[in-house]
């Protein structure tokens, strides 16, 4: 049996091996980067999410003294680059580019190779940006009344496209259907959806400001509404949701940056700290409006208590809308 004098012996020495490895732990994420940062975009190059990172990235690049390489892998809805990311080392090399549609996720798939809430740790919101409502110039849709009184008169006959189901747009034009009480038939596609309501085959569809422009620049859309609720300063001349009525229809799309859970504190308020340095420079803030972004500064608490919302309001939307997993 070991004497209780080495027992405590053995407790000095566990105690001070514990101090050793904090120390060291400290070092590293003071000396934190060493060497370029990857960061996964789960969704296709020229995403809203993908666009905005990306302006900020070139800016936090400078500050922090290292690259930052954007890795575009997407692929089953934004799971294969997030599952990448949960599964990495948690050393503050590997970060993913997040935003509301990791909330869609954990709604669309039962069976998820990762747990949005367990596996990452909220690093840094980039901003908040609406989007915009726009409708097929052939629909005759001036306004979101005109669009709900088509809706209501036709049940069933008013359509709208989607990025897929789950996607941004598909849950803003939920809200709108919920909070208009309208009967409108959706329309999922993976990609081209936009181009179908240019066409004038479906009626209209939601798409984040930041990847609008191309909506835009179409003389085949009516720029409706945006869903935020005050107008956005992009776009002076479109009215809010709220001002044409219906302020449940309001639906905000967030991107900022997450780490792998278990990433050292330190590097994540690094992290953090750097990027929020970033989204003062001027050159950036500019950027980002133009995309109708709205830097949105939080603490790392902060965006973490910001995400377990927003995933609790996208699981209630879910439940509302019927949305049921496709796994």
């Amino acid at each position: 049996m070991m004497s209780a004098r080495n027992h405590l012996a053995a407790l000095g020495r566990a105690a001070i091996a514990a101090v050793l490895m904090l120390a060291a732990a400290a070092a590293q994420a003071q000396q934190y980067p060493t060497r370029q940062i990857r960061v996964i975009s789960p969704y296709p190059a020229g995403s809203a999410s993908d666009t905005v990172t990306r302006v900020v990235l070139d800016k936090v690049a400078q500050l922090i003294g290292q690259p930052m390489v954007v890795e575009v892998k997407p692929g089953a809805g934004g799971s294969l680059g997030f599952a990448t990311v949960a599964h990495a080392e948690p050393d503050g090399y590997t970060l993913v580019t997040s935003s509301s549609s990791m909330a869609t996720e954990s709604v669309l798939h039962s069976k998820l190779p990762y747990d949005p809430l367990r596996d990452f740790v909220p690093v840094v919101l980039i901003g908040i940006s609406p989007s915009l409502l726009v409708a097929s110039k052939q629909s005759g849709f001036q306004t979101v009344a005109d669009l709900v009184a088509a809706a209501k008169a036709k049940p069933g006959a008013v359509t709208f496209a989607s990025a897929g189901i789950g996607s941004s747009s598909h849950m803003a034009a939920e809200r709108l259907r919920l909070a208009a009480n309208i009967d409108v038939r959706h329309v999922p596609f993976r990609e081209g959806g936009l181009l179908e309501v240019m066409a004038g085959r479906i009626d209209f569809y939601y798409i984040p400001l930041a990847a609008a422009a191309t909506a835009l620049k179409s003389d085949k859309l009516t720029l409706l509404a945006v869903s935020s609720p005050a107008r956005a300063p992009v776009l002076p001349n479109v009215p809010s949701i709220v001002e044409a009525g219906y302020p449940g229809a309001v639906f905000r799309f967030w991107n900022g940056i997450s780490a792998p859970a278990k990433t050292p504190p330190e590097v994540v308020q690094k992290l953090h700290d750097v990027t929020e340095e970033a989204l003062k420079d001027p050159a950036v803030r500019e950027k980002l409006a133009k995309l109708g972004v709205e830097p949105t500064p939080m603490s790392v608490a902060e965006f973490g208590k910001f995400f377990i919302d927003d995933l609790a309001a996208t699981v209630d939307l879910a439940k509302q809308a019927n949305i049921k997993p496709v796994d």
